[in-house]
């Protein structure tokens, strides 16, 4: 792919992400990062996929930092959304949990 390509379809890509999420309520934007987040799972199997291809250090290098950055995301994603569902538990629910522990 030609470089001014891939720089078009990134800067297209950017601007129509910008818009969809600009446009997300307020009340669905932690739903919708925490679920993108745990969708982010994607990237860590990319990842293994450019492995076996890999020839330079260069790429073991953007691969290593794919793999750990991924892998932030979607544990964050899980942190995210557990602590959101924290939110919507009964105060029974709390209790329960408690005693049971």
């Amino acid at each position: 792919m030609d470089i001014v390509v891939a720089i078009t379809l990134f800067v297209l890509a950017l601007l129509i992400g910008v818009e969809v999420i600009g446009k997300v309520p307020a009340t669905l934007h932690t739903p919708l990062m925490s679920g993108a987040n745990s969708i982010h799972g994607i990237v860590i199997a990319g990842v293994v996929i450019v492995a076996a291809h890999a020839t330079s250090p260069l790429a073991w290098v953007f691969i290593f930092l794919a793999a750990v950055l991924g892998t932030m995301n979607v544990v964050g994603g899980y942190v995210v959304t557990d602590r959101m569902l924290e939110m919507f538990k009964s105060d029974k629910g709390k209790k329960k949990e408690k005693e049971a522990k």
